[in-house]
This record gives structure tokens, sequence and C-alpha cells, in this order.
């Protein structure tokens, strides 16, 4: 590099230095440019700083909150409204404001000093700025750069953290709402079951034995239904965290089904490769490791020569008797004598943070490439598990409950049999329901791990199967 170059590339940062700004909007330009395509196809604004624009947002979301809210919507509100988000974007205009801080030459030092004896009286004046900040302006400008562009990328990952949390609370409270639909139809048909053993019993017809077992249905089914009011309650309460909601804002009505399946599933080609191309994580690790890179040229001089000093000093000595003057002018530089310290240490330091940048990026790559695996495993899964649902067991359900149906109007099954089919059928809906839930749980995984960050514990097949209830039979 020719002096010429230098002094260029020091004239440029001089100027760069003087005409640095902290961004208007806090960089949430930048962020929502950076998750445009990682929100699901969703079109989400991110809150913005001034009042108008606030004022705006809320006339949007109270809009949204008096039609059913679908998932869209959802994750609309919680980018505009959610709290932890704001607080996180804000944070994002601090981080600005300090590289424009730390990209800023700091102010000299003006000393001023009098000085009098019984033959003369001598003032000082002394102009000092630190040479090393000037040299170094255009290694901390870069820096400043590359540790801005990783805040907005972590920035823009909780972005995208936040609306797939959106979504796996919208889905989880639209199906727990359906389910607890269900589970009130089946505690009728054990109502209706338990009224008619009552009357057979008291008649004689029926003995305590059978109108107990009739009773042990009712209750547990008023048990299940019991805890699905609370699932369907703790799932809303936890969608209404997300959308930053309260009060009568609380009050919205949910859309009344879950999407339906897809036709066609996404195939597993090229998903590693979209991963470690698309995802905020590996871009920040990748971020991360040249920034390290750059940093350990200049680590040991700074370490060294951190303290080198230029200062310019006029000095005036007027003798009290016959008012001569004299001025002396000069300029001093203030060099640190590596003695004790040749920076050997910040050196290893710096190599060794590059190091770990660069173990970070392997893990974090490798992290995504499995993730994304067993994403797709679990979307497959539970696709196919979903259509099993709603196109063999639900219709198999359905024949065997028309069938029994028939048969009761020969006198051939009795009303005790209608009543334990109904109970059956309508726990094979609620079963197609959480099937439904969990592939849609496990899709909102999969596009998170392939665009966006960790999705951290796939959530899907082992929640769902855990928590079903078994079916009630007669």
């Amino acid at each position: 590099m020719t002096v010429l170059h230098r002094l260029s590339l020091l004239g440029t940062a001089l100027v760069l230095a003087g005409c640095a700004s902290v961004s208007p909007d806090g960089l949430r330009g930048d962020v929502a440019q950076l998750t445009a395509s990682r929100t699901a196809g969703v079109q989400a604004a991110l809150p913005a700083a001034d009042s108008a624009a606030k004022a705006q947002a809320q006339e949007s979301i109270q809009r949204w909150l008096t039609e059913p809210l679908t998932q869209d919507a959802a994750v609309r509100i919680a980018l505009l409204n959610n709290p932890g988000l704001q607080a996180r974007l804000a944070a994002l205009g601090v981080a600005d404001a300090e590289r424009v801080q730390a990209i800023t030459l700091p102010n000299p030092h003006f000393s001023l000093g009098r000085f009098a004896n019984s033959h003369e009286r001598e003032i000082e004046r002394t102009l000092a700025f630190s040479l090393l900040d000037l040299i170094t302006l255009p290694w901390r400008t870069e820096r400043q750069a590359e540790r801005l562009q990783i805040a907005t990328l972590q920035a823009a990952q909780d972005v995208v953290t936040l609306a797939a949390d959106t979504r796996r609370a919208w889905l989880r409270a639209v199906a727990a709402e359906q389910v607890a639909a269900t589970h009130e139809r089946m505690v009728q048909a054990a109502e209706a079951g338990t009224e008619l053993a009552r009357r057979m019993a008291s008649v004689g017809n029926w003995s305590r034995l059978q109108l107990a077992r009739e009773q042990a249905v009712l209750h547990e089914a008023h048990s299940q239904r019991a805890r699905a009011r609370l699932a369907a309650a703790t799932a809303r309460e936890d969608l209404n965290r997300r959308l930053g909601v309260w009060g009568t804002q609380t009050q919205y009505q949910l859309a009344a089904q879950l999407p339906p399946l897809p036709a066609a599933a996404l195939p597993a080609d090229g998903l590693e490769t979209t991963a470690l191309r698309e995802r905020l994580d590996v871009q920040t690790a990748r971020r991360q490791l040249d920034t390290q890179a750059v940093r350990v040229g200049w680590s040991r001089a700074g370490a060294v020569f951190g303290d080198i000093g230029l200062a310019y000093s006029r000095n005036t000595a007027t003798e009290r008797e016959g008012g001569h003057r004299d001025t002396t002018r000069g300029w001093e530089l203030e060099l640190p004598l590596p003695l004790f310290d040749w920076g050997g240490a910040a050196r290893t330091r710096a190599q060794a943070e590059v190091e770990q940048a660069a173990a970070q990026l392997q893990d974090t790559a490798v992290r995504a490439r499995s993730e994304v695996r067993s994403a797709w495993l679990t979307y497959r899964t539970a696709l196919d598990l979903a259509r099993q649902q709603q196109s063999q067991v639900v219709p198999l359900r359905q024949f065997i409950s028309d069938e029994t149906t028939l048969r009761y109007n020969g006198m051939l099954a009795s009303v005790w049999d209608m009543l334990a089919e109904a109970r059956n059928s309508t726990q094979a809906v609620a079963n197609a329901i959480e099937a439904q839930r969990d592939f849609w749980l496990a899709e909102t995984d999969l596009q998170l791990a392939l665009t966006g960050t960790s999705p951290g514990a796939l959530q899907g097949l082992a929640s769902g199967a855990a928590t079903a209830p078994s079916p009630q039979g007669h």
C-alpha cells in the first residue's frame, strides 16, 4: 500500500468520522429488509420510533382485533406490539449510537497554565490529541460497521423467532378451542347415557354396577373437558403475551379452524444448502469471524502504542521589570516505551478469538444442517399422520357410526352402542385436529430452521402424542 493510498484512506475516514450520524429509524429498516422473506410470506411492519407511526400502528391493531384473528394477522400484531421486540430494536438503536461515538475522533485537549516568580510571569498553552485514534480510525470504522451488522443480524433473528413463536401460539390456541368443542360433545353424549342408565336402574331394568360404569364414563368426560378448557385458556394467554395485548384487547375472536393440509409436501432436496445460505445465525457467525480476522492485524500495535500523543505548545514569558516578552513554540510527541508489554498477549488473544469464531461458525453450520434434517423428518412424518387421521381414521369412525345407527334402527344394537360410538367418533375428530396442529407446528419449525435461526426444541409429534387422551368406549 503506497503512502498516497494510505493518506487517501485516512482522509476518507476523517470525512466519514466528521459526518457520521445515527440512523434516523434506529436501523429498523435494515432489520425489516433482512426479515422480509423470513416471516412465512407475511409482509409485517416493525414498530416505528415516532409517535405518529405508533398511533397509526395501534389503529391497525385495533382493526385486526375486531375481526376473527388469522395466523398472518397475529404475526403482524406481534411484530408491531410485542414489548420485548420493541426493547430489542431500541437496543439496536443504542448500538448504532455507540458505533457513531466509537468512530468519532475524541476532542483535543487544551490546557492553559499561568506561572509566576519574582522575575517573570509565564503563560503556557498546549493543544494535544491522541495520534493513535487518528491513525487507527479507518480500522475502527470498519470494525464498528461489522459489529453493527452483527447486531442487526441478531435483531433480525429475534424478529424471525417472535414471528415463529406467534405462529405456534396461534396454532395451539385455535386447535385447543377446537378440541375443547369436541369434548363438550363428548360430555353431552356421556350425560345422555348416564341419565338413561339412571332411569333404567330406578325401574329395576339395570343393576347398580351398570349405572356406576356410566357414571364413571361421565366423570372422565368431565375431567377431559376441564383439561381441554384449561389448555385452551393457557394457549390463548400464551398468544396474548406474544401479541402484547391486555385488558379489553384480549377479547378478540380466534379463527374457527386450522389451515387445511397442503396438497404436496416440501421436497428434501437442497434443504441443507438453503439453510447454510439463508439462515441468519450462520450469517452472524460468518460476520463475527470476519470481524475477528480484521482485528488481528492491529491488536498488537494497539496494545503497545495505545497511548501515542501529539501536542503543540505556545508558551509566553514576560519579565516583571522592563516588560520584555519571550514566546516559545514547539510540539511534543509522547510515545510509550515497550519495556514490559510487547503486545504478545494481545495478539495471542486476538488469534484465539479468531479460532473461537471459526469454530463457532463450523458449529453453527453443523447444527443448521442437523436441525433442518430433523425438522424435515418431523414435518414429513407429521404430514403423513395428519393425512391418515383425516382420510382414513375419521371416515372409518364415521362409517362405524353410520353402521351402528343402522343396526340400532334394526334393533340389532342398543342405545349404549350408539352413545359409545358417538364418543369414539368425537375422540377421532379431536385426534385429527391435534395431528393437523402438529403438522403446522412442524412446518413452522422447518421454515425457521431453513431461513431464520435455531428453532430450539422441535415442537411436534412428541408433545401432541403425549397429551392426546385415549378414546373412551363402553
